[in-house]
């Protein structure tokens, strides 16, 4: 039986989270373990048996909270600041990779119970700074109380975001209950280690469809595709392949996929401008006066341009705090080259592109700066099967022909 076939077998990993019944604790085995302490009751959870969420949120003061979250966008600066003086694309990473995890198979993960505040999700190494995201909506959640979830309160901040940046939204549907303790039962892959190579879930790394089920992202800590390329190797033909498989385990299809992965990179940028390798302990493993907050970084206190998460660095369009058809006018009128962030990765960047197409620093508007499209971005451009059904949604540049590769510098 291959690793695809779940043939009469529950697809739930009953009281594990990996083969080796390896437990959420086991990735950080010096974490304080306090179950002793709540082995007579409800794990963890304040609010009582009576307590029932989809009431009480018909409390909540949707205006009120909406024009809060606006607010926030582009206040409280100080402790936290943003990229262009504009949370949104924090935010909706955010919300993305809440939802992101989940997977059509089994059904877990998603955005529908706030399990990103646990590990391991928390500490995924593709969520970092997201733990920056929900302490900047600390104050919102203490005003609101128990009248938002945390669950709702992370999708709809994203939601929020969107709107400020210029996209109208249809409306925002609450009511996702919280979880307060992680879910020792979800089986998040058999790795014994952050990012190890997509090998291990995978009988035949070249046949995307041999992924493990019920597994969707293609490596462990990931919420989808490696944004370098397979195992962090550049193809972006090979990465489309991925793209296809893992999505459509999230139950999307290619035009949702599109849209998804266009949404998100319209806005926003990746944060590379540093030594990946300098960042401080994950949240679960960070110190206990450090709370939760975890990914510390000695360069120059490693906030907005020097922040580091993927490693990438650079914007994806012109205007990154405005939504609009950027992300295609510059991925599809422009040639792009091979290049390395100075973190050290991957990503693709424009040959000849002029310097007032060029996104501003994301901290000093004097300077202008390349915009990147990660190998994911390129799939779009390169794989025929896909550029076709793109170009026929969206008011596009034309392009003809075979989009060239150039070799650029390392």
């Amino acid at each position: 039986m291959s690793n695809n076939d779940t043939g009469g077998k529950c697809p739930v990993m009953h009281g594990a989270t990996s083969t080796g019944n390896r437990s959420v604790m086991s990735w950080w085995p010096e974490g304080l373990n306090l179950d002793i302490l709540h082995q007579h009751d409800r794990k963890t959870n304040p609010l009582g048996d009576d307590f029932n969420y989809r009431e009480e949120v018909k409390n909540l003061d949707f205006g009120a909270i909406k024009k809060d979250l606006h607010a926030l966008m582009t206040d409280s600066q100080d402790w936290w600041p943003a990229d262009w003086g504009h949370y949104g694309g924090l935010m909706i990473r955010m919300a993305w990779h809440s939802a992101g995890t989940y997977r059509l198979a089994d059904g877990r993960g998603g955005g529908g119970t706030g399990n990103q505040r646990f590990a391991p999700i928390s500490s995924w190494p593709d969520n970092v700074s997201v733990d920056k995201a929900r302490r900047l909506l600390w104050p919102i959640k203490k005003k609101y109380g128990n009248k938002i979830s945390w669950a709702d309160l992370i999708i709809l901040a994203g939601t929020v975001a969107y709107e400020s940046m210029g996209l109208p939204s249809y409306g925002f549907s609450f009511g996702r209950e919280d979880i307060w303790h992680p879910e020792k039962d979800i089986y998040w892959g058999s790795e014994k280690e952050w990012l190890a190579p997509s090998d291990e879930r995978y009988e035949d790394v070249d046949k995307p469809e041999t992924m493990e089920n019920p597994l969707a992202a293609v490596q462990m800590g990931l919420i989808y595709v490696n944004p370098e390329g397979v195992n962090g190797k550049p193809d972006p033909l090979k990465t489309g392949e991925q793209i296809r498989v893992t999505f459509a385990r999230m139950a999307m299809d290619d035009e949702e996929t599109a849209a998804l992965t266009a949404g998100g990179h319209t806005v926003g940028k990746c944060h590379g401008n540093g030594d990946a390798g300098a960042l401080g302990a994950v949240p679960e493993a960070a110190d206990v006066e450090d709370q939760g907050m975890g990914w510390s970084n000695p360069n120059s206190d490693g906030k907005a341009s020097s922040a580091v998460s993927s490693g990438i660095e650079g914007a994806w369009t012109s205007h990154p705090t405005q939504f609009d058809m950027g992300y295609f006018d510059l991925l599809f009128g422009y040639e792009w080259e091979l290049k390395k962030s100075p973190a050290g990765a991957w990503q693709w960047e424009p040959i000849n592109m002029e310097e007032e197409v060029k996104p501003v620093d994301a901290s000093d508007p004097s300077i202008r700066r390349n915009p990147i499209m990660t190998d994911a971005d390129m799939a779009m451009k390169m794989d025929r099967s896909t550029g076709p059904s793109v170009r026929s949604s969206w008011p596009i540049p034309n392009t003809s022909g075979t989009p060239s590769l150039v070799a650029g510098s390392s």
